[in-house]
């Protein structure tokens, strides 16, 4: 992966991320509502989109791809700091460049938001964003949180 790719596939996972929580969605109803022609697209304005704010781009998002709202709030009752969605979008972006083989990244991305890792990781109240990477892509692999 290109370093332009690495960078618009954070960009594009730290969308993913900003959508679901504004709508309070699963992650997974997000990618699901894009499909794989919404994410690739996503991917190929990711370079222009950069300019503008993901206040204005999420908005576009929602009302183009029909985004309903949530009730997936993992926020508003956490006590602690929650990792801001680019951080998250980080987090995805190396889990996909680390899981997808070569030129199947859109396909890995569809893949890790919607299984079940990704409701662990949004699951703030755990910390589990804060373990290392390599045991969210184990856990990932198998299908369930490794002891």
């Amino acid at each position: 992966m290109t370093a332009k790719e690495q960078n618009d596939f954070f960009y594009v996972c730290s969308l993913i991320e900003y959508v679901a929580r504004i709508t309070k969605n699963r992650r997974r109803v997000v990618v699901e509502k894009l499909g794989e022609k919404g994410i690739r697209k996503q991917l190929h304005d990711a370079e222009v989109n950069h300019f503008l704010t993901f206040e204005q781009v999420g908005d576009e998002i929602i009302e183009w791809y029909q985004i309903p709202e949530g009730n997936f709030d993992t926020i508003t009752n956490c006590k602690y700091t929650i990792p801001g969605f680019m951080d998250i979008g980080r987090l995805y972006a190396i889990m996909i460049e680390d899981c997808a083989k070569e030129g199947k990244e859109v396909e890995e991305l569809m893949k890790i938001f919607t299984s079940f890792i990704s409701d662990e990781i949004s699951e703030f109240r755990t910390g589990l964003y804060y373990v290392n990477p390599d045991y969210l892509e184990k856990s990932y692999q198998e299908r369930y949180l490794l002891e």
